[in-house]
């Protein structure tokens, strides 16, 4: 019995650290219409610099927020400068992107060589959470609880306000988006960078249960892809489904069946591929 609650809470707690990094991946999906092949990269450096602040002094929770306004920042430097000028090549953006991640994972190792860099909890959220006689990682129900929170931001931002309601018809209709008046270009610069903060933060929470190390970015990518296919390219609540899918998918096939883990992974995608290539909860395109 203990095996199966603490599978299904890692479970669950790698589901939320998945949707911090496949939230703003999806929406920028279902915006720029382009795979940003480098959003596993940015996932890797925010742990790269959220293991190196805390190395030097920082709280982890600096370590956290600094992360992610790095790697946002680089998101709105890379969004504007390459992606802009080659807007409408979706080709060369895509291209560009799978570059720009290759670039990414090349100076890691240069900066931070080849050993893994390993990256405390918080102090009070090491000791175990006891429960009806199990044991809980108190860190990994936090992971979660931040994830929630995230998620419920997303949902108020994308729902309630304007900007949403802008990044909303930019998803379904870009076109006729342009012809309301709608900045289209402002909006692809603002879910770029988010997506990127996002990944950054994601990476310095997840560097506590996976450390950083060279190809953490290609071990997360293909969840990520795998998540937007499953829920659908621009669909919040898509990505949240998707990422806890995929998260016990992930977990239970290793734990259960580890020679079978990617076919149990990868068969859900190809399934809906062929018969709902639009996601479970994406929108057929017009």
């Amino acid at each position: 019995m203990q095996f199966w609650i603490i599978q299904t809470l890692n479970s669950v707690a790698f589901g939320g650290l998945l949707f911090l990094l496949s939230s703003g991946f999806s929406l920028a999906f279902g915006l720029m219409r382009i795979p940003n092949l480098a959003h596993g990269g940015f996932f890797m450096l925010g742990a790269y610099l959220g293991a190196t602040i805390v190395s030097v002094g920082g709280n982890f929770w600096v370590a956290v927020l600094g992360a992610g306004l790095g790697v946002g920042l680089i998101g709105i430097l890379f969004e504007r400068l390459i992606l802009r000028r080659l807007a409408g090549n979706v080709q060369g953006q895509v291209l560009v992107t799978l570059g720009v991640s290759f670039i990414i994972a090349d100076l890691c190792l240069m900066i931070w060589t080849g050993d893994p860099w390993t990256l405390p909890a918080p102090s009070e959220l090491r000791p175990p959470i006891r429960l009806g006689g199990f044991a809980f990682p108190t860190f990994r129900l936090v992971v979660l609880g931040i994830a929630l929170v995230v998620a419920a931001a997303l949902y108020v931002l994308m729902d309630r306000t304007r900007l949403g309601a802008m990044i909303r018809a930019g998803v379904d209709d870009m076109e006729m988006a342009r012809g309301v008046g709608i900045p289209v270009s402002l909006l692809f610069t603002v879910v770029f960078s988010l997506g990127a903060l996002l990944a950054g933060l994601g990476g310095t929470l997840g560097a506590p249960m996976l450390n950083a190390y060279p190809g953490l970015d290609a071990d997360m990518l293909p969840l990520a892809l795998i998540v937007v296919i499953l829920g659908g390219a621009g669909s919040l609540l898509g990505a949240f489904v998707g990422s806890f899918a995929v998260g016990f998918l992930y977990n239970f096939g290793i734990a259960l069946f580890p020679d079978l883990a990617y076919f149990i992974l990868f068969l859900p995608m190809v399934l809906v591929l062929v018969f709902r290539p639009q996601g479970l909860f994406g929108r057929v395109a017009s």
